[in-house]
């Protein structure tokens, strides 16, 4: 019987010449992540094992991101515990204040993680790394800290659904759109502790960002991973990033799949997932006039160089609506660097809009752009749970980058390509 992507990673990483769907399994691990949260819990669990150090200075990060810049004194105290961790072990991924960047965005670009790997992280939406044809998948702080101290993790293999993406999108039409499409589809626990492999001729037409999108909110139908083949765009992108030597899987030809779904990408429209759950999607046509509050264009989902183009490239020579708080936070220091050399930054400002310092900040209800009761927001973030991002009386609408930019200049939810056309 062949194996799909992720398990043929997994056998490999278990020293086993072949792995099934359901088996335990124990794989060694080539990262261990983890922020400013759920580190601080893990070290408590660290000290548990007896460890003295970690078992490998290199494949340890810690990325502080989600209170960072440090919002209030307990948050000041968990970064403070991190760091003292992180400077006791020695650790070499380390990214603190002026280095760092949304963890999910931030390893990529840094090439800590590359194709073929397995990497865990106490952050459900480490599966962005899917995107690099890597398995990568959310853990708890106990295994965070168990994968530090011993460098293997236990896993069950699991099984795949395979997602046939065909043609090409229209043109404001981004992976947020595709992957809450599929969402939308199946429902937040349609892919259960399954692997949402993406396949097809379509995939040519998706940068890395895209997919890094797309990868990154497969937990968000309830899978243990999404995972990209490593074409060469991807192959491109580990090269410019990392000097790391890296392996590439492919699917064999008679892996198993529990179900097959096509996706014709020309036929999409911009989506966007009203409260409280990320499957409760719309497409602009069919959204209503949906007043707003705010807009937030960032996170791990959606705060890369491309994500901060399309906004820009809406809001140049606009203005957003004056009851509309617009909020543009970068993934990472290059990006806020690239943003401010390309001119994004002035447009965006121009536009009434304000850009922030990297910071995951508003998307789990932290700071930089907290709702009040009865307020609505758009949102480019991966969750619109009940008092995700504020007050539980709020509401959140996630959308892709060129809706948010465009919403925030009509005051509802708005078409991109009506905006541009001043249709609104």
């Amino acid at each position: 019987m062949g194996m799909t992507m992720t398990q043929k990673i997994l056998a490999k990483h278990a020293g086993l010449n072949s792995v099934k769907a359901g088996q335990l399994i124990e794989a060694k691990l080539d990262i261990v992540m983890g922020n400013d949260i759920t580190t601080a819990v893990a070290l408590k669990e660290f000290k548990k094992t007896g460890a003295k150090k970690v078992f490998n200075e290199e494949k340890v990060a810690i990325v502080l991101d989600h209170f960072t810049p440090n919002k209030d004194i307990k948050a000041a105290e968990q970064c403070k515990s991190c760091r003292n961790f992180a400077w006791d072990m020695n650790i070499k991924n380390f990214f603190d204040v002026g280095q760092m960047g949304i963890e999910h965005a931030l390893l990529p670009e840094k090439g800590i993680v590359v194709p073929g790997e397995v990497i865990i992280g106490a952050d459900s939406h480490t599966c962005t790394y899917g995107a690099l044809g890597a398995f990568s998948t959310g853990v708890g702080s106990t295994d965070m800290a168990i994968g530090m101290a011993t460098g293997e993790a236990w896993f069950k293999v699991p099984s795949a659904i395979k997602f046939v993406l065909k043609n090409k999108p229209a043109k404001w039409i981004s992976g947020k759109d595709i992957i809450l499409h599929i969402i939308g589809k199946i429902g937040v626990d349609g892919a259960l502790y399954r692997s949402m492999e993406f396949t097809g001729d379509g995939i040519k037409y998706l940068s890395m960002d895209d997919r890094f999108s797309m990868a990154n909110m497969a937990i968000e139908a309830g899978a243990k991973n999404g995972i990209f083949p490593v074409d060469d765009k991807t192959i491109e992108y580990a090269k410019e990033h990392s000097t790391k030597t890296f392996e590439v899987f492919e699917a064999d030809e008679d892996a198993q799949y529990d179900e097959v779904i096509e996706i014709d990408l020309s036929k999409l429209r911009p989506t966007v997932s009203f409260p409280h759950l990320p499957e409760n999607t719309k497409t602009v046509d069919e959204a209503g006039k949906v007043y707003i509050d705010q807009a937030v264009i960032g996170s791990c989902t959606n705060g890369r160089l491309e994500d901060i183009k399309m906004a820009a490239d809406i809001l140049r020579g606009k203005q957003v609506d004056k009851k509309v708080r617009t909020i543009v936070i970068p993934a990472t220091q290059k990006i806020y660097l690239d943003s401010i050399k390309l001119g994004y930054v002035e447009d965006i400002v121009n536009a009434g809009a304000i850009f922030s310092t990297p910071t995951c900040g508003p998307c789990l209800g932290g700071h930089m752009g907290i709702l009040a009761a009865g307020e609505k927001a758009i949102s480019t973030t991966n969750r619109n749970f009940v008092g995700r991002m504020g007050h539980v009386d709020s509401e959140v609408y996630l959308s892709s980058p060129a809706v948010a930019a465009a919403s925030a200049i009509a005051g509802y939810i708005a078409d991109p390509e009506k905006v541009m056309k001043g249709e609104f």
